[in-house]
């Protein structure tokens, strides 16, 4: 395990290292980042209540995410990552046990889809990864106030206008809001977990 991790954290928001560790790691290998389907799955359900609603998994890793919900009947599922070498993995292993899965290379930062075409965007550690510049955490450098807002920017963007983006994540609100908070949404913010605190933000367009 050692040999795939960074020697430093600003590293996980680099393409290069995602690339070189996809490289390394088995084509069955998964990663999750916080909370797996199961820890989290009646939240899904009761958030995404139709299962053929289009949704988008951002920055989808090799995370089982994705096949624990469509195995759960969320059959709609479109899977972007920067990382070639991860979506082609992916694709090979979920081509025949999961067809109506998508997995496409792509750039969360500028996503290539029509606006308004997906009902729910899901982001489960990817804007965190993009956090990693060492810095100070109360005043991050412009790089990465850009590259979260351009993400949240191009989530709302491919959104219908009822649509919801759910983001997981360990980041206290004070932190992560100053991306997400939009005067055209409505930010709804649950806390996860006991001892070691989880947040899920829940943004929806269209709500005043």
């Amino acid at each position: 395990m050692t040999e795939i991790l960074p020697a430093r954290n600003e590293e996980y928001g680099t393409k290069q290292y995602w690339d070189k560790r996809y490289t390394l790691e088995s084509d069955d290998s998964t990663f999750d980042w916080f909370k797996k389907y199961e820890d989290i799955a009646d939240l899904i359900r009761e958030l995404i209540p139709d299962k053929s609603a289009r949704i988008l998994m951002l920055g989808c890793g090799n995370s089982t995410l994705s096949e624990d919900m469509y195995d759960d009947g969320y059959k709609n599922i479109v899977n972007v990552d920067y990382s070639g070498i991860l979506i082609e993995k992916m694709r090979r292993k979920h081509q025949e046990v999961r067809p109506g899965m998508e997995w496409l290379e792509m750039d969360v930062r500028e996503l290539k889809f029509n606006s308004e075409s997906f009902d729910v965007a899901i982001d489960k550690g990817t804007m965190d990864a993009m956090m990693t510049a060492k810095a100070d955490v109360w005043d991050p450098p412009e790089e990465v106030i850009e590259n979260c807002t351009q993400e949240v920017n191009e989530v709302l963007r491919v959104l219908r206008p009822d649509g919801t983006f759910l983001y997981l994540t360990f980041g206290q609100p004070h932190f992560r809001k100053r991306y997400l908070a939009r005067p055209e949404t409505k930010l709804e913010i649950r806390q996860l977990g006991e001892a070691f605190h989880y947040y899920l933000y829940i943004l929806r367009r269209g709500t005043q």
